[in-house]
């Protein structure tokens, strides 16, 4: 983590969709489980509709829509703080705090990602497209957080996942790979399960075909893999390491691997022609098909 100031410690933001609440249970156990301050959130768009005036202002809303709103958000908000509470983990309850801004929540959330340790939301929420793979608040912070990005899913609920099941994360050597490494093993250490690495060769490739060169390929990007861990291995000697070197298609072996995980770690983009990019394909990819809580690893 950078040196920049990270009170509000995992900041979760709420809208009372099955996705939020699914954040919320997952954060207070991150939270207890790290013992940091959780930060409940809520925001307020005054302007849903988009509508304009014909000067190019907002028109505001009329007052009683505006009470409406503010009274389903108190009730959201209280609703998910008794989530918080009935999900701590092993009895720790962290400090809980709880802010209603009147923002957009995609700005507001990336801004407040300024003083987090991390950002965790819901896959979708309750827009008008919230049944699409990604909603547009959790799609803006993977790409703009200034920390790292929780996005969990609601198909599977989190209490009912085995608490000894791996952590995975995707490595290759860039980075936002050594940040995804680094949060991977810290994450792994906490719950107390082994780390799958994965490393894919994607450079055994050639014109479509995979190399009958593939054995000596894969002793290399063993041996780089090993190289990479090495430090981390050192510093986290509780915590057991499988490898896993695959042949290409990174996002579709971390996809799989995740069947049989419960928590998948990538960076925000790779070592690809297009790395500069914010996002990288293999990271939304796996954001998008995994069904287990995703960290995306990004720093400010």
């Amino acid at each position: 983590m950078s040196k920049r100031s990270a009170h509000r410690g995992i900041v979760v933001g709420v809208d009372g969709s099955p996705s939020s609440d699914m954040a919320v249970r997952w954060a207070a156990r991150e939270a207890g489980m790290r013992n940091v301050p959780l930060n409940l959130i809520h925001l307020i768009d005054e302007y849903p509709s988009g509508l304009l005036a014909l000067g190019g202002g907002a028109i505001p809303p009329p007052s009683e829509t505006s009470d409406w709103r503010k009274t389903q958000g108190e009730k959201v908000i209280s609703a998910a703080v008794e989530i918080a509470k009935d999900s701590t983990h092993h009895g720790v309850q962290p400090h809980l705090a709880v802010d209603v801004y009147f923002s957009a929540a995609g700005p507001a959330l990336v801004e407040l990602s300024k003083e987090a340790q991390m950002i965790v939301v819901g896959c979708r929420g309750h827009g008008r497209l919230s049944r699409v793979l990604l909603g547009s608040v959790s799609t803006g912070l993977i790409h703009h957080a200034h920390c790292s990005v929780a996005v969990i899913h609601d198909e599977v609920p989190v209490a009912a996942q085995p608490s000894q099941l791996p952590v995975v994360v995707g490595i290759d050597g860039s980075p936002a790979s050594e940040l995804a490494t680094a949060i991977a093993f810290d994450e792994a250490s906490w719950r107390g399960v082994e780390l799958i690495a994965l490393h894919a060769w994607d450079d055994a490739r050639v014109s479509g075909i995979p190399s009958t060169q593939w054995s000596a390929q894969q002793a290399a990007g063993a041996e780089a893999l090993a190289e990479r861990l090495a430090g981390w291995r050192e510093r986290y000697p509780d915590v057991a390491v499988q490898r896993r070197i695959v042949l290409d298609s990174p996002a579709l072996h971390l996809v799989e691997e995740a069947e049989s995980s419960q928590l998948v770690v990538v960076g925000s983009h790779g070592r690809g022609g297009f790395s500069g990019m914010l996002l990288g394909s293999v990271s939304m990819a796996v954001v998008q098909a995994a069904r287990v809580p995703v960290i995306v690893a990004r720093q400010g």
